[in-house]
């Protein structure tokens, strides 16, 4: 459960944001942005985990406007039905929900030492965005599946960044993470990790269909190795 819920200011209104608070109660900010199963037992424990390390935690919920309160069950029904609805979320809109909780963050007094997004999904694409907006002092995305075709964006980013993908994922071919392994071979601060052996979303515990617990083991060993060096709790 979060440590409390706070408000957050946007420019169409007011809209509960939950935040976890490490033991220390104060330290580093992460934006944790969400997949298209919205805010779940996943993610909760996600945010946890990264509470646990010494982070403030906050996570926004993206698809208020249309869908308040939404989250899906981890199946093939629950897919198709996340999928639907995430069909009338606005990128662009949900971006600037995760930059005011960036901001909102850095206002906080619990924070310390700068604010980055880490970002599953739908929220890797939307970490991956955040660190071209130039505002976060770290972004990690996990298998973001516009990020290859928004790579132009790439020479915006000038904060630590790291990228995750699974080498069999059906919903992101393997010459579009090729592409994103290139781009970043060149860019100063970036990273990229392929676990080969794993499919799409394979970090989510929560999804049988999707989770590969040895590569998500791998994945959140080099994610928690990457927040040390660069944003450290």
């Amino acid at each position: 459960m979060p440590t409390r819920t706070d408000q957050l200011r946007l420019d169409d209104g007011t809209a509960g944001l939950p935040v976890w608070l490490p033991a220390s109660g104060r330290g580093p900010g992460l934006v944790l942005i969400q997949e298209i199963f919205g805010l779940d037992a996943y993610l909760a424990g996600v945010a946890e985990d990264l509470a646990a390390l010494g982070y403030v935690v906050a996570v926004p919920e993206l698809f208020r406007r249309f869908a308040p309160g939404w989250s899906s069950a981890h199946d093939e029904a629950g897919v198709t039905r996340a999928m639907e609805v995430s069909g009338a979320f606005d990128p662009a809109r949900g971006l600037s929900d995760v930059l005011a909780t960036l901001a909102h963050l850095r206002a906080l007094p619990e924070v310390t030492t700068g604010a980055g997004v880490l970002g599953f999904c739908l929220g890797g694409s939307l970490a991956f965005s955040a660190a071209a907006a130039g505002t976060p002092d770290i972004a990690i995305s996990f298998y973001g599946s516009t990020v290859a075709s928004d790579l132009a964006s790439l020479a915006e980013v000038t904060c630590p960044l790291q990228f995750h993908f699974g080498g069999q994922d059906p919903f992101i071919p393997r010459s579009d993470v090729r592409a994103v392994e290139e781009a970043v071979a060149s860019h100063p601060g970036a990273e990229i990790h392929v676990q080969e052996d794993a499919g799409h979303a394979f970090h989510n515990n929560v999804a049988p269909m999707f989770h590969n617990p040895e590569a998500a083991a791998r994945a959140w060993e080099l994610t928690t190795g990457f927040l040390r060096r660069a944003l450290p709790a």
